[in-house]
């Protein structure tokens, strides 16, 4: 019988769009198989539902809810997680950093819509040659 496929705890954390350091030492500290992870995502106990609500959250989910890119969290000092109310707090304040980030993330949003579609219409006139 195959042995069952099983990721790291960090893995999980990050699939799940959890903080690892936050979760339970239990899912900290063993490999994850792949039911106990899809059990997991189609069932998340009470401490996985409290993490995804309140945080603290990792940088690419705290980068999402703000509307800005990883990298404008760095350039505006934020390294370390937060929670749902801080990121409210900072949509409530629209800091200048975070009001120029939005804008910038925006652009560059816009840019990559205009790219995409400027291919698809070369490869549309190529496919009608």
């Amino acid at each position: 019988m195959a042995q069952e496929q099983t990721m790291k705890p960090e893995t999980a954390a990050k699939k799940l769009g959890i903080l690892l350091a936050a979760a339970p030492e239990t899912f900290q500290g063993a490999p994850i198989s792949r039911t106990a992870f899809d059990e997991l995502r189609t069932e998340p106990p009470t401490w996985l539902e409290d993490l995804r609500r309140d945080g603290p959250h990792p940088r690419p989910v705290v980068a999402q809810k703000l509307g800005v890119s990883i990298s404008g969290l760095t350039r505006a000092g934020i390294e370390e997680p937060l929670t749902t109310a801080a990121i409210k707090s900072l949509l409530e304040e629209k800091p200048e950093w975070l009001v120029r980030e939005r804008a910038t993330q925006a652009a560059v949003h816009a840019e990559n819509a205009r790219v995409k579609q400027e291919r698809a219409a070369k490869a549309a006139s190529r496919a009608a040659d």
